[in-house]
């Protein structure tokens, strides 16, 4: 490889992980224009392991407003980053496959113990598929494995 591929290679994961920040921001932050601002056209999500849907970007980020309404305190920390960059019809670098872990403390409303601590927690993997568009990179599919989780005993009925 030569300097100039390497520097573009290293750009293009920057730009990458930028994105995965980018969702994972809008969805603590209930900022649903900048998240589904994220896919590409026909880019679609699968929250069926975490209780969800799975549809276009669209539509789960409909559910998503709803559903987060449960949870006013949310924090995503997505980390183990395991970026793979591939080649759609020849040209190196049009995709990017994305496989990252996840936490996610939340607090659920109507809990009038005083406390901010997280009362509801999940863990799992993320799996991110994207590709180059004129705009930049954007998701083409989002799935959840959600492995774990911790709730109170009274949980919240997902919308």
């Amino acid at each position: 490889m030569t300097q100039r591929v390497d520097l573009a290679t290293v750009m293009d994961r920057l730009a990458v992980d930028e994105v995965i920040t980018e969702y994972a921001v809008a969805v603590d932050d209930g900022d649903w224009e900048t998240y589904r601002g994220l896919f590409a056209p026909r880019g679609r999500a699968d929250y069926r392991s975490a209780g969800g849907i799975e549809g276009d970007a669209v539509e789960v980020g409909g559910w998503l407003a709803r559903s987060m309404e449960l949870f006013p305190m949310r924090q995503h920390l997505i980390v183990n980053r395991r970026v793979r960059l591939g080649s759609l019809e020849h040209d190196t670098g049009d995709t990017a496959h994305v496989q990252a872990d996840y936490i996610n403390p939340m607090r659920t409303a109507g809990h009038d113990s005083g406390s901010t601590a997280p009362d509801f927690v999940c863990g799992g993997r993320y799996a991110f598929a994207l590709v180059r568009t004129y705009e930049g990179w954007r998701l083409r599919e989002v799935v959840v494995r959600e492995k774990w989780r911790h709730a109170p005993d009274r949980q919240p009925a997902m919308p």
